[in-house]
């Protein structure tokens, strides 16, 4: 009998593994909530294929590990595979797989509420009220419909998140270095970053962060954005320079900061710190302004998202061990 093995799996994620086993009967399928490592490498030994998702990397080590446990087919549950060492893996013959989109729309309505919650200045009211304070002022919003809305990046996510804010009025503009022949025809393209963060009010990205877009904001965009732009980043961490967001905010040129990625993420997001010393002062301090909303990477965290996540990785590894061409595979180089 085929068996495929899963590491990580979360009780969310536990309900959508269990659907997939009732219609696939003749696959055991086994998993634990540990992450994939050197050391847990060994509980997948008589599998055909694992199913992993984790941020830790995936090291030539642990790669032997796995393949010395008799297992070169891995599927991950979602998009990244920079963290896998692809010339180890290239080395030992593995096949790998992944979910490129799993929901274009967990993430960008996302974006889009938080975006409009910045403008409406949300986070202000709801700690007056908390503290029985109901007045108005000083803490006008602005409407959506009122802002230019630039987005960088027009992939699946981006192409979401123009539809959604043009459904509040807004008029939206993009850049991408792959143009969309349909968006392209509607006129929405500008000619460069430069051109959009001079026209944008909002700008939300929606990019990788390959090289060439680490700290695509930092100190120089940011000069060049209008006076109280918003900047949205539900995307990858380092596509931004955090203490250049803290200068912004802190000189009033960046009116608000939507965060549900972090340049500093790994081992900090998804753990409960309460009770002990919070280890990072820049995110705290980002945490506790008023103007700025941060979550813990779970724009993607919903449960249409996850079930497909937790199907889609099954089916890769299920046709790969079956020696079947997966949906997705990914090309090690």
């Amino acid at each position: 009998m085929t068996k495929i093995f899963a590491y990580a799996i979360r009780k969310d994620e536990e309900p959508f593994l269990n659907e997939w086993k009732e219609a696939h009967k003749d696959v055991e399928v086994d998993y634990t909530d540990q992450l994939l490592t050197p050391e847990t490498a060994k509980l997948a030994k008589g599998a055909d294929g694992v199913v992993v998702y984790q941020q830790l990397d995936y090291t030539a080590e642990t790669l032997q590990a796995l393949a010395d446990a008799g297992v070169t087919k891995m599927s991950l549950r979602n998009v990244g595979v920079d963290n896998i060492d692809m010339d180890k893996a290239k080395e030992l013959g593995f096949e790998i797989t992944n979910v490129p989109v799993y929901s274009p729309n967990a993430i960008a309505e996302h974006a889009a509420i938080q975006a409009a919650r910045v403008l409406r200045q949300d986070k202000v009211t709801d700690l007056k009220m908390a503290k029985r304070d109901l007045r108005w002022a000083p803490n006008i919003g602005r409407e959506v419909r009122d802002q230019v809305v630039g987005v960088v990046g027009t992939g699946h996510i981006g192409q979401v998140f123009m539809k959604i804010m043009e459904g509040f009025g807004a008029k939206v503009i993009a850049f991408d270095i792959f143009h969309n022949p349909e968006l392209e025809k509607k006129g929405y393209y500008v000619d460069s970053l430069d051109e959009l963060y001079k026209k944008a009010d909002v700008i939300s990205l929606h990019v990788p962060d390959v090289p060439a877009n680490v700290h695509m904001i930092n100190d120089d965009s940011i000069k060049e954005m209008k006076d109280g732009v918003v900047i949205v980043n539900v995307s990858r961490g380092p596509l931004v320079d955090t203490d250049a967001i803290i200068r912004g905010l802190d000189s009033g040129k960046v009116f608000g900061f939507v965060m549900d990625t972090y340049e500093g993420e790994v081992g900090v997001f998804n753990e409960d710190w309460k009770g002990k010393e919070f280890p990072d002062a820049r995110l705290a301090d980002l945490i506790d302004r008023p103007n700025v909303l941060v979550t813990p990477h779970t724009a993607f965290y919903t449960t249409h998202a996850v079930r497909n996540m937790v199907v889609k990785a099954f089916d890769n590894n299920y046709a790969m061990v079956e020696g079947k061409e997966p949906e997705t595979p990914v090309k090690l180089g």
